[in-house]
């Protein structure tokens, strides 16, 4: 059986979601980090390590929605 070939754009394509994920798991992580670093500081319980990632993550999916938007109102015109 033949593998099937690979065109360059499948792995342009491949090299940005990775991109993606990697910024998604980097900003995460340091919500959590600074989270956890806040609580400390102000004596509270897990509260920062929970609400700042979900912060994050509706910053980072208003921010991919925005801007695949943009790219699509730039291809109708």
């Amino acid at each position: 059986m033949d593998t099937p070939k690979r065109s360059p754009g499948n792995n342009k394509d491949l090299l940005r979601y990775a991109g993606l994920g990697t910024q998604l798991l980097a900003a995460i992580g340091l919500g959590v980090f600074a989270g956890l670093k806040a609580d400390k500081w102000l004596h509270t319980s897990p509260l920062l390590a929970c609400v700042l990632p979900l912060l994050v993550l509706g910053g980072i999916f208003y921010k991919l929605v925005r801007d695949t938007g943009k790219h699509k109102n730039d291809e109708s015109k």
